[in-house]
C-alpha cells in the first residue's frame, strides 16, 4: 500500500505526463513556422498563365492587356 501514497506510484505518472507536455511545447516552438505549408505550396503553385487567366476572369485586366501579357509569356 505504500506505493500509492505520497510520492509513490501516482507521482511517477505525473512525471511522464509533464515530460510529454514540455516536449510538445518545445516541439511547437522550434519547428519551422512554414514547414507544413511548404509541402502544400509546391503542390498549389500556380503558373503565370493560371494567374493571368484568373485576373482576366475577375475583370482586373481587359482583353488587350491579357493578349499582350500572354504573348510576353511566350504562350
Amino acid at each position: 500500500m505504500h506505493g500509492f501514497e505520497g510520492m509513490g506510484f501516482g507521482m511517477g505518472w505525473w512525471w511522464i505526463i509533464g515530460f510529454i507536455f514540455v516536449a510538445a511545447i518545445i516541439w511547437a516552438i522550434f519547428r519551422s513556422p512554414g514547414q507544413s505549408n511548404n509541402l502544400n505550396n509546391t503542390a498549389n503553385q500556380k503558373s503565370a498563365l493560371d494567374i493571368l487567366n484568373e485576373r482576366y476572369a475577375r475583370g482586373e485586366i481587359d482583353k488587350e492587356e491579357y493578349e499582350t501579357k500572354k504573348r510576353d509569356l511566350g504562350l
